[in-house]
């Protein structure tokens, strides 16, 4: 059996394969970043925050607007470094997976 996200076999695990995806994703850009040679003043930002998407990653299903909020800050952060362009891009589509968050 195929999940639509990247069409890899599912697991017998009962992980929501969005937090599985966006786990992924940040692990990935964590590294990139980690590897980056060039520093930039918001770095430590875009550290904190991947370090923040992690976590929340690691604890569940994340709430959407903090997930989001996380998103804005690296994208500020890194958005200018064209190396990491990638694994931004792979950090904002796992988190569009989450939606929209709840009105209220």
């Amino acid at each position: 059996m195929l999940r639509s996200l990247g069409q890899r076999p599912v697991t017998g695990s009962d992980e929501d394969p969005r937090v599985a995806e966006l786990r992924t994703a940040v692990s990935r850009l964590r590294r990139e970043l980690a590897a980056h040679p060039a520093e930039f003043p918001d770095r430590v930002i875009a550290e904190d925050e991947l370090a923040a998407l992690a976590a929340m990653a690691a604890h569940g299903i994340p709430e959407i607007p903090r997930l989001r909020r996380s998103l804005l800050l690296i994208a500020g952060a890194i958005g200018s470094v064209s190396a990491l362009a990638r694994g931004l891009s792979e950090v904002r589509s796992a988190v569009e997976l989450f939606g929209e968050p709840r009105r209220r």
